[in-house]
């Protein structure tokens, strides 16, 4: 999957390390055994190649298998059939060039922005000597150089959602995984760090998995956008997202990508 910016560089795509895809999943599939219901299939078979720095975003019912799927890419939980490859290796755990933003924040009250955004190097034992500027960089980059002293209770929502995901960010990692990081804030402060997210992703070329319910978010930041169905969750279909980048937000407007939307909400009306 390839997306060209206006001044006709491509975004998306390309290759890293040995030149596959950043994700494949085989016949992926995900049950559960619980006490009371017995087994319970929440996902799949799932057969999906996600492309280096590829931008894709994942839609469908809640209870559908969309986090438990992202939390299969991200290591923590393992497929109970099939196969999950990471940058051409079976995913048999967490990596460590793989970043997480969960719908929580999960910023410690007792450390500053700026603590925070570093604690996952501290821990890694990965503090490079230009760990604290390219923090202070990401900061200034989402506007939030001024409060690097500041404590989480000091912030707005907005706000502590873009330290996790500066924090998600601080090591460069080759594939980002969000987890609806912006489903709790309101209107214009989403559109507002969609616009973010998307100039980030321009700039790191990074590969990302979104997880949303917002079929316009979904459109508006991705490449391709996947619809996955009702329990156990499999993939419906997939739709490509015409247009330049970077995009404006009045894309939504204009009648091809009004005509996905639709389409892809009737898809999950189901």
């Amino acid at each position: 999957m390839e997306s060209r910016t206006t001044d006709g560089s491509t975004v998306g795509g390309g290759s890293r390390g040995a030149g596959g895809p950043a994700v494949e999943l085989r016949n992926l599939e995900k049950r559960y055994v619980t006490g009371r219901s017995g087994e319970v299939h929440a996902l799949g078979p799932i057969d999906l190649t996600i492309a280096d720095r590829e931008f894709v975003a994942v839609v469908g019912p809640s209870g559908c298998g969309k986090t438990t799927l992202l939390r299969i890419l991200a290591g923590l939980v393992r497929p109970t059939d099939g196969e999950a490859i990471c940058f051409g290796e079976p995913l048999t755990g967490p990596r460590r060039d793989c970043g997480v933003v969960f719908q929580g924040y999960s910023l410690l009250p007792w450390k500053t922005v700026l603590d925070n955004v570093l604690l996952p190097l501290r821990v890694q034992h990965r503090m490079t000597p230009d760990a604290r500027d390219r923090a202070r960089e990401l900061l200034d980059i989402v506007g939030l150089g001024e409060f690097v002293g500041r404590y989480p209770f000091e912030l707005s929502g907005g706000m502590q959602q873009r330290t996790a995901l500066v924090r998600a960010l601080m090591h460069r990692p080759n594939l980002l995984l969000l987890d609806e990081p912006f489903g709790a804030l309101d209107a214009l402060t989403r559109d507002r760090l969609n616009l973010l997210l998307q100039d980030i992703w321009l700039k790191e070329r990074t590969t990302v998995f979104l997880i949303t319910h917002s079929v316009n978010e979904a459109i508006f930041l991705a490449d391709r956008v996947m619809v996955m169905s009702a329990r156990p969750g499999r993939m419906v279909t997939v739709r490509d997202v015409p247009g330049e980048r970077p995009r404006q937000l009045d894309l939504l407007a204009d009648p091809e990508i009004a005509e996905l939307a639709r389409d892809v909400r009737s898809l999950l009306e189901f």
